[in-house]
Protein backbone atom coordinates (compact mmCIF):
# COMPACT_ATOMS: atom_id res chain seq x y z
CA UNK A 1 0.00 0.00 0.00
CA UNK A 2 1.42 3.63 -0.81
CA UNK A 3 1.85 5.65 1.46
CA UNK A 4 0.50 8.98 1.95
CA UNK A 5 0.81 11.71 4.53
CA UNK A 6 -2.68 12.14 6.64
CA UNK A 7 -2.83 15.24 8.27
CA UNK A 8 -5.45 16.25 10.98
CA UNK A 9 -9.26 16.82 10.10
CA UNK A 10 -9.70 20.33 9.24
CA UNK A 11 -13.01 22.03 8.31
CA UNK A 12 -10.79 24.59 7.14
CA UNK A 13 -8.92 22.96 4.14
CA UNK A 14 -12.44 21.53 2.99
CA UNK A 15 -13.85 24.53 2.78
CA UNK A 16 -10.89 25.98 1.34
CA UNK A 17 -10.64 23.40 -1.67
CA UNK A 18 -14.35 24.34 -2.57
CA UNK A 19 -14.00 28.16 -2.69
CA UNK A 20 -10.63 27.29 -4.58
CA UNK A 21 -12.68 25.88 -7.40
CA UNK A 22 -15.26 28.84 -7.19
CA UNK A 23 -12.62 31.30 -7.62
CA UNK A 24 -11.32 29.68 -10.48
CA UNK A 25 -14.14 29.06 -12.56
CA UNK A 26 -14.89 32.60 -11.58
CA UNK A 27 -11.93 34.16 -12.78
CA UNK A 28 -11.87 32.03 -16.07
CA UNK A 29 -15.39 33.29 -16.69
CA UNK A 30 -14.99 36.73 -15.87
CA UNK A 31 -11.91 36.83 -18.13
CA UNK A 32 -13.99 35.30 -20.89
CA UNK A 33 -16.98 37.06 -20.45
CA UNK A 34 -15.53 40.62 -20.38
CA UNK A 35 -12.64 39.53 -24.05
CA UNK A 36 -16.13 38.50 -25.36
CA UNK A 37 -14.80 35.06 -25.37
CA UNK A 38 -17.78 32.52 -25.82
CA UNK A 39 -18.09 29.89 -23.09
CA UNK A 40 -20.09 27.50 -21.03
CA UNK A 41 -19.76 26.06 -17.93
CA UNK A 42 -19.72 22.16 -18.04
CA UNK A 43 -18.54 19.18 -15.82
CA UNK A 44 -19.38 18.70 -12.42
CA UNK A 45 -19.85 22.37 -12.02
CA UNK A 46 -22.71 22.37 -14.59
CA UNK A 47 -23.55 19.34 -12.91
CA UNK A 48 -23.94 21.25 -9.41
CA UNK A 49 -25.51 24.10 -10.64
CA UNK A 50 -28.53 22.25 -12.22
CA UNK A 51 -28.94 19.99 -9.15
CA UNK A 52 -29.12 23.19 -6.75
CA UNK A 53 -32.13 24.69 -8.46
CA UNK A 54 -33.70 21.72 -6.89
CA UNK A 55 -31.68 20.64 -3.53
CA UNK A 56 -28.82 22.17 -2.29
CA UNK A 57 -28.12 19.31 0.25
CA UNK A 58 -27.70 17.38 -3.02
CA UNK A 59 -24.91 19.07 -4.37
CA UNK A 60 -21.68 17.13 -4.72
CA UNK A 61 -18.18 18.97 -4.53
CA UNK A 62 -16.22 18.69 -7.93
CA UNK A 63 -11.95 19.49 -8.17
CA UNK A 64 -11.36 20.51 -11.64
CA UNK A 65 -13.33 23.29 -14.27
CA UNK A 66 -14.57 22.05 -17.49
CA UNK A 67 -14.93 24.99 -19.85
CA UNK A 68 -16.99 24.65 -23.23
CA UNK A 69 -15.29 26.49 -26.13
CA UNK A 70 -14.37 26.95 -29.75
CA UNK A 71 -11.65 25.35 -30.76
CA UNK A 72 -11.22 28.78 -33.00
CA UNK A 73 -11.26 30.69 -29.95
CA UNK A 74 -7.97 28.58 -28.70
CA UNK A 75 -5.53 31.55 -29.53
CA UNK A 76 -7.63 34.21 -27.93
CA UNK A 77 -8.56 32.21 -24.55
CA UNK A 78 -4.61 31.76 -24.11
CA UNK A 79 -3.83 35.27 -23.91
CA UNK A 80 -7.18 36.21 -22.03
CA UNK A 81 -6.42 33.66 -18.89
CA UNK A 82 -3.32 34.21 -19.63
CA UNK A 83 -3.53 38.36 -18.88
CA UNK A 84 -5.92 36.54 -15.68
CA UNK A 85 -2.78 34.71 -14.33
CA UNK A 86 -2.86 30.85 -15.80
CA UNK A 87 -0.54 29.48 -17.44
CA UNK A 88 -1.61 27.10 -20.18
CA UNK A 89 -0.51 23.09 -20.58
CA UNK A 90 -1.58 20.77 -23.34
CA UNK A 91 -0.73 17.33 -21.68
CA UNK A 92 -2.50 14.09 -22.55
CA UNK A 93 -4.21 15.12 -25.73
CA UNK A 94 -6.02 18.02 -23.12
CA UNK A 95 -5.90 22.11 -23.34
CA UNK A 96 -5.63 22.95 -19.95
CA UNK A 97 -4.45 26.20 -17.90
CA UNK A 98 -3.23 25.95 -14.26
CA UNK A 99 -3.35 28.68 -11.49
CA UNK A 100 0.47 28.42 -11.48
CA UNK A 101 3.32 26.18 -13.21
CA UNK A 102 3.29 24.04 -10.36
CA UNK A 103 -0.68 23.63 -9.99
CA UNK A 104 -2.19 19.48 -10.41
CA UNK A 105 -3.93 18.63 -13.83
CA UNK A 106 -6.85 18.09 -11.35
CA UNK A 107 -6.92 21.71 -10.24
CA UNK A 108 -7.21 23.10 -13.55
CA UNK A 109 -9.66 24.69 -16.09
CA UNK A 110 -10.22 21.86 -19.01
CA UNK A 111 -11.36 23.49 -22.06
CA UNK A 112 -13.86 21.06 -24.39
CA UNK A 113 -14.24 21.63 -27.82
CA UNK A 114 -17.65 22.36 -29.41
CA UNK A 115 -18.86 20.16 -31.93
CA UNK A 116 -15.82 17.42 -31.19
CA UNK A 117 -15.93 14.18 -29.36
CA UNK A 118 -14.13 14.54 -26.27
CA UNK A 119 -12.86 10.90 -26.72
CA UNK A 120 -12.86 8.76 -29.80
CA UNK A 121 -15.14 6.52 -28.66
CA UNK A 122 -17.70 8.93 -27.88
CA UNK A 123 -21.32 8.46 -29.44
CA UNK A 124 -21.74 12.21 -30.25
CA UNK A 125 -20.00 15.58 -30.22
CA UNK A 126 -19.89 17.82 -27.17
CA UNK A 127 -22.59 20.29 -27.63
CA UNK A 128 -22.47 23.71 -29.09
CA UNK A 129 -22.23 27.19 -27.20
CA UNK A 130 -25.69 27.93 -28.30
CA UNK A 131 -26.98 24.85 -25.69
CA UNK A 132 -26.26 26.33 -22.73
CA UNK A 133 -27.94 29.65 -21.15
CA UNK A 134 -26.90 32.42 -18.63
CA UNK A 135 -27.86 31.49 -15.25
CA UNK A 136 -26.03 33.50 -12.09
CA UNK A 137 -23.69 35.43 -13.94
CA UNK A 138 -22.43 32.28 -15.63
CA UNK A 139 -23.28 30.61 -18.96
CA UNK A 140 -24.08 26.79 -17.70
CA UNK A 141 -24.56 23.80 -20.59
CA UNK A 142 -28.33 23.45 -20.77
CA UNK A 143 -29.65 20.01 -18.48
CA UNK A 144 -30.04 18.54 -21.88
CA UNK A 145 -26.60 19.05 -23.23
CA UNK A 146 -24.97 18.32 -19.77
CA UNK A 147 -26.88 14.78 -19.33
CA UNK A 148 -26.01 13.83 -23.14
CA UNK A 149 -22.42 14.47 -22.33
CA UNK A 150 -22.35 12.72 -19.21
CA UNK A 151 -24.08 9.65 -20.83
CA UNK A 152 -21.27 9.88 -23.35
CA UNK A 153 -18.22 10.18 -20.86
CA UNK A 154 -19.73 7.20 -18.62
CA UNK A 155 -17.04 7.51 -16.30
CA UNK A 156 -17.62 6.61 -12.61
CA UNK A 157 -18.32 10.56 -11.28
CA UNK A 158 -20.29 10.51 -14.85
CA UNK A 159 -22.60 7.83 -13.25
CA UNK A 160 -22.90 9.52 -10.16
CA UNK A 161 -23.74 12.70 -11.15
CA UNK A 162 -26.22 11.21 -13.65
CA UNK A 163 -27.33 9.46 -10.42
CA UNK A 164 -27.28 13.04 -8.82
CA UNK A 165 -29.56 14.67 -11.25
CA UNK A 166 -32.11 11.59 -11.36
CA UNK A 167 -32.56 11.67 -6.94
CA UNK A 168 -33.71 14.89 -7.71
CA UNK A 169 -35.85 14.55 -10.42
CA UNK A 170 -33.89 16.48 -12.85
CA UNK A 171 -33.74 12.99 -14.87
CA UNK A 172 -36.36 10.45 -15.34
CA UNK A 173 -37.85 7.83 -17.70
CA UNK A 174 -39.00 10.19 -19.77
CA UNK A 175 -35.59 11.43 -21.37
CA UNK A 176 -35.28 7.56 -22.49
CA UNK A 177 -36.74 9.09 -25.45
CA UNK A 178 -34.51 12.65 -25.46
CA UNK A 179 -31.00 10.92 -25.44
CA UNK A 180 -29.60 9.40 -28.68
CA UNK A 181 -30.72 5.47 -28.41
CA UNK A 182 -26.90 4.75 -28.64
CA UNK A 183 -26.80 6.26 -24.81
CA UNK A 184 -30.37 5.37 -23.88
CA UNK A 185 -29.61 2.39 -22.71
CA UNK A 186 -26.98 3.58 -20.00
CA UNK A 187 -29.74 5.69 -18.60
CA UNK A 188 -32.12 3.17 -18.49
CA UNK A 189 -29.02 0.96 -16.31
CA UNK A 190 -29.22 4.34 -14.24
CA UNK A 191 -32.65 4.50 -13.80
CA UNK A 192 -33.54 1.08 -12.89
CA UNK A 193 -30.54 0.43 -10.44
CA UNK A 194 -29.97 4.06 -8.77
CA UNK A 195 -28.50 2.24 -6.24
CA UNK A 196 -26.16 0.34 -8.33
Amino acid sequence: MAQVEIKPFSWHRMSEAIDAVRRRLNRAAEALAEAEVRYAVAGGNAVAAWVTKVDRAAVRFTQDVDLLVQRGDLNRIRLVLGEAGFVYRHARGLDMFLEGPQAKARDAVHLIYTGEKVQADHVTAAPLLDQSQADGGLQIVSLEALVEMKLNSYRRKDQVHLLDMIDVGLIDTSWLGRVPAELSGRLLTLLNDPDG
